[in-house]
């Protein structure tokens, strides 16, 4: 049976590690692994999730089976900080959340979970949107389609005609939305604007599948959570991911959540044993490791409070190294103008150059980035800032 077949293509961003790893060059950059990195270029472990192990580690007493749902003080928290404290959905337990391996592992589960709901579901997807969409849902079953987002060559929203093209989606549809720092592009609905299609979602009735795979990683923890909140707010039906290997930093460890809420608190209620049967057939339960670290976090105020900090110097060390880059791109010289790089918000965005540009900085300077000139910021630091912007001023004047 093996025998018929033929090696896949490589991952394009595993691809890059390789060629990275391979590169003699003392001075290389690599900005395109999408993980935060600090200025030495590591990607730390907090000191909030250093101490709840130990604490989880001290007071576990037992490996047995946690159930498909997962670590339940995981699913009251992630729940509060995604829609906040004293949200009306939440008093009225019009959410039911689970568990799940990472945000991926939250999609894929939506996404098999909305065919539970109808036997034929069509997805809107961003154009563009985080590559890993595109299978976890349509692998799944899903049928995708594409509705406008960002315009590369402008570095703007294509909000109008984002609106005008989701004006077509009905009752029975679904949309795929980033509810904050934009994989891959950075730029962000503001409030304004997601007012907007949130009026249009009342009005159609399709419902919104929220990605949100960076709270707190934007403007804060509240602000990124604006456009989920309002539409749990005003709509009568919602799925959101999210994911805590950013905020948490734990990506190896695999934690995200998915979120379902209903009209009435049984309509959420029910859905969840549809989802349990999702998790039943596919990996049984989610491990429960990561998920008390982050519950244990979020219910003990001072391991809270250090978290809280910790996003926070994340958070601004990646918005300065945007303002950074404008600032030294323009000083350098540059022929265009950068500085959509400092207003849009998370660890990505798009340069803006050609693939042939990219080769040119990968096979002149060392520098990695995938073709479509998508950067993690985070990959940037004082000691690179300098030689990086040099290198592309270069490269875009020839």
């Amino acid at each position: 049976m093996f025998e018929s077949l033929k090696a896949l293509s490589p991952d394009p961003i595993l691809g890059l590690i390789a060629d990275f790893s391979r590169d003699e060059n003392p001075d290389k950059i690599d900005l395109g692994v999408g993980v935060y990195k600090d200025e030495t270029g590591v990607t730390p472990i907090m000191a909030a999730v250093k101490k709840a192990e130990q604490i989880c580690h001290q007071a576990e007493q037992t490996k047995a089976y946690m159930g498909p749902a997962g670590v339940p003080e995981f699913n009251d928290s992630i729940r509060q900080l995604i829609f906040g404290d004293g949200h009306p959905v939440l008093k009225n337990q019009r959410v039911s959340t689970v568990l799940t391996p990472g945000g991926c592992g939250a999609l894929r589960v939506g996404a098999e979970f909305l065919l539970h709901c109808a036997e034929t579901v069509t997805v809107w997807v961003s154009d563009p949107t985080w590559a890993n969409h595109i299978p976890l849902l349509g692998n799944a079953g899903l049928t995708l389609v594409q509705y406008p987002y960002y315009d590369q060559q402008s570095s703007q929203l294509r909000f109008d005609e984002m609106l005008s093209t989701l004006a077509g989606a009905k009752a029975g549809d679904v949309v795929l939305l980033h509810g904050c720092c934009h994989n891959p592009c950075g730029a962000d609905l503001n409030e304004e604007q997601w007012q907007a299609l949130t009026s249009l979602a009342e009005k159609n009735g399709f419902l919104p599948f929220i990605d949100l795979a960076y709270q707190g990683f934007g403007r804060g923890l509240d602000e990124d959570a604006y456009g989920v909140r309002l539409m749990a707010e005003r709509l009568p039906e919602l799925v959101v991911a999210s994911s805590c290997s950013k905020n948490f930093g734990l990506y190896r460890e695999r934690v995200g959540s998915l979120s379902i809420m209903g009209e009435q608190s049984h309509h959420g209620e029910a859905a969840v044993t549809h989802i349990n049967n999702v998790v039943r057939g596919n990996y049984s339960m989610p491990p429960s490791h990561g998920g008390a670290i982050v519950g244990t976090i979020l219910q003990d105020s001072a391991l809270r409070e250090s978290w809280m900090s910790e996003l926070e110097t994340m958070r601004n060390r990646i918005n300065n190294l945007r303002r950074l880059l404008v600032d030294k791109l323009h000083a350098g010289g540059a022929s265009r103008d950068f500085s959509f790089i400092a207003e849009q918000y998370g660890m990505f965005y798009f340069l803006g150059i050609s693939p042939e540009q990219v080769r040119r900085l990968r096979d002149g300077y060392g520098i990695y980035m995938v073709d479509s000139s998508r950067i993690n910021v985070a990959g940037v630091s004082q000691a690179n800032v300098d030689y990086l912007t040099k290198a592309i001023v270069e490269t875009i004047r020839t």
